[in-house]
């Protein structure tokens, strides 16, 4: 039977234990202290990092945990999932919700319970395929950036102990409009950094999560579909544990305004050609390399036959806002890498005028209200704000293939 955490561990992050399992035992007297009897909310949490983060803090005993995010499904075998793992810890005042953090009937629940001591806020568009036109970059941005406001207006009333909102290695030096967005994501958590704690953490892509290309690959397998994946694209990849417990590490041990990323180095980055190459000889197939996308569906019907040889199409990536590299922080950033064996920590991070903020919003916010608003006017004003935005533009979108 195919073990897919073996597969992660063997084909993908190469390693047979977490990476971050040295600073969680060498801090779980402070993690246990910070988390045990306390009231916590992960936004986004039956998601691929936000359910690990929840695996990540239960040993810890919390009071209580609620769990809001309107993909009503995916909460529902969260919560299926949890009540059939043996011996987790689930609090008895477990509470998921299936509602939009942006909703008034979100803002009842809340003021209803007074607050929370810990917020953990995973919902984000984090594809680059969610940036096509000016609808799906308005959502995006929507998600991503707007509707941040509230949630934090919210917080402001009821003060937490610890604020965390996961970002992404895409936000250092960004090429693409989900990367700009998380990228200012952390500066509007930060103009609230004098009302109460916020940190923040960006990461490598995590091993076949929901939506991502390798998690791709299984659907692909099971339809007896070609696969196909890009070659000239490196990342560095942690497992979905690891991913949950960098969001813990950062939201209950980080200071204010800090940012976290795992130490890799570049040796580690794999592609995914390579990780679907693997993934077909773990499953009993030869690789049937092919020239084309329209070749690799015509040879799939060799596979309703029992052929053993698998149609794959691996070509160089020509899509907008794709990056050959990752990076986690940029040179003018400072960082300290003593502090934790496996983490990296960004720190003296100003306080962002909030006014700059305001006024970003109300340029985004004029701009969605006006119809024949276009994608590059909208690049123009994320690019104003931040000029370190440079936006790979192709003009074509991963949608457009396999």
């Amino acid at each position: 039977m195919f073990d897919l955490n073996r597969f992660i561990s063997n084909y993908v992050i190469k390693r047979s234990e977490s990476m971050f399992l040295n600073d969680i035992n060498s801090n779980s007297g402070i993690l246990k202290r910070k988390i045990r009897g306390k009231d916590i909310l992960v936004i986004g949490g039956a998601g691929s990092i936000g359910s690990s983060f929840i695996k990540a803090i239960l040993p810890f005993e919390p009071k209580s945990l609620v769990i809001v995010d309107y993909n009503e499904n995916a909460l529902a075998e969260l919560s299926r999932d949890l009540r059939s793992t043996k011996d987790i810890f689930i609090p008895d005042d477990y509470i998921p919700y299936p509602m939009d953090y942006a909703s008034s009937v979100f803002e009842k629940m809340f003021r209803k319970r007074g607050g929370f001591d810990i917020v953990g806020n995973f919902s984000a568009h984090k594809h680059v395929r969610s940036e096509k036109d000016i609808y799906s970059i308005e959502t995006l941005i929507q998600n991503n950036v707007l509707n941040i406001k509230g949630l934090l207006d919210l917080l402001s009333e009821f003060p937490p102990e610890e604020y965390f909102c996961v970002s992404t290695d895409k936000a250092a030096n960004p090429a693409n409009i989900m990367g700009a967005s998380k990228r200012i994501m952390e500066d509007v958590i930060f103009a609230y950094s004098d009302i109460f704690s916020v940190k923040t953490a960006r990461f490598a892509n995590v091993a076949f999560s929901n939506g991502s290309l390798p998690a791709g690959f299984l659907n692909r397998l099971q339809k007896l579909q070609p696969l196909s994946a890009p070659l000239n694209i490196r990342r560095y990849f942690v497992s979905p544990e690891e991913s949950g417990q960098i969001c813990m590490l950062a939201c209950i041990l980080g200071g204010n305004r800090e940012i976290f990323f795992p130490r890799l180095e570049e040796a580690q980055m794999m592609t995914f050609d390579k990780i679907a190459t693997a993934l077909l000889k773990e499953y009993g197939y030869n690789v049937l390399q092919c020239d084309s996308e329209q070749e690799a569906l015509s040879k799939s019907e060799g596979l309703i036959k029992g052929s053993k040889w698998y149609p794959v199409y691996y070509s160089a990536s020509n899509t907008s806002g794709e990056k050959p590299y990752e990076e986690f922080y940029t040179v003018d950033e400072s960082i300290d890498l003593k502090r934790f064996e496996a983490l990296g920590v960004i720190t003296n991070k100003d306080i962002t005028d909030k006014n700059k903020v305001m006024m970003l919003y109300e340029q985004l916010n004029t701009a969605f209200r006006r119809e024949e608003t276009t994608k590059n006017e909208i690049i123009s004003i994320l690019k104003s704000y931040l000029p370190s935005f440079e936006h790979i533009e192709t003009g074509k979108s991963l949608d457009s293939r396999m």
